[in-house]
């Protein structure tokens, strides 16, 4: 670990020096002994100002807090530190178990294409409604991502089939003998 104390109008004390590594070691358990911190410390008017600055693993994270103590702001700071660390490890988290849980989702449809041949995989169930070939096709006609609907022709009690020609611009039946 790696701590750089500098003071601006504030003496860099080392009992300011020994206080920011014992609340730097909170930070330590995101990252292990690789972390490099910079504070700055500063005085304007009643305030004392500490700014940290955290480069750990290609990442750099930043807080500035005032208050009329202190050791309390560079407490604040820590706090702020450790939870944009946290926010940024979870994101990172739930990418790589995203990422994953993708992998292995490809995987199995690679799997299931490899397994299943020549099977009925799927059966829609659905009710067969009596009505006339202009009414199925103003049905299908809504339907714009299918390309066929099956009916109870009203006029012959048949099941028909009416679909999409590949015109796209008319519309074929089918009828049993």
């Amino acid at each position: 670990m790696n701590i750089k104390i500098t003071g601006k109008d504030l003496k860099a004390t080392p009992a300011i020096k020994e206080y920011v590594e014992k609340k730097a070691e909170r930070l330590i358990k995101y990252f292990g002994q690789e972390i490099s911190l910079t504070v700055t410390i500063k005085c304007e008017g009643n305030e004392q100002i500490a700014d940290i600055f955290v480069n750990a693993n290609s990442d750099t994270y930043k807080a500035v807090t005032s208050h009329r103590d202190l050791y309390a702001a560079i407490d604040k700071d820590i706090d702020i530190l450790e939870g944009q660390i946290r926010k940024v490890k979870t994101k990172k988290d739930k990418q790589n178990k995203e990422d994953s849980i993708r992998q292995k989702e490809i995987v199995s449809q690679n799997e299931e294409k490899t397994q299943i041949e020549n099977e009925v995989v799927k059966t829609i169930y659905y009710e067969a409604k009596p009505m006339t070939i202009e009414d199925a096709k103003l049905v299908l006609q809504e339907k714009i991502q299918n390309n066929f609907y099956t009916f109870l022709n009203a006029e012959t009690n048949k099941v028909n089939v009416i679909y999409k020609l590949k015109d796209s611009k008319n519309y074929g039946i089918v009828e049993p003998e």
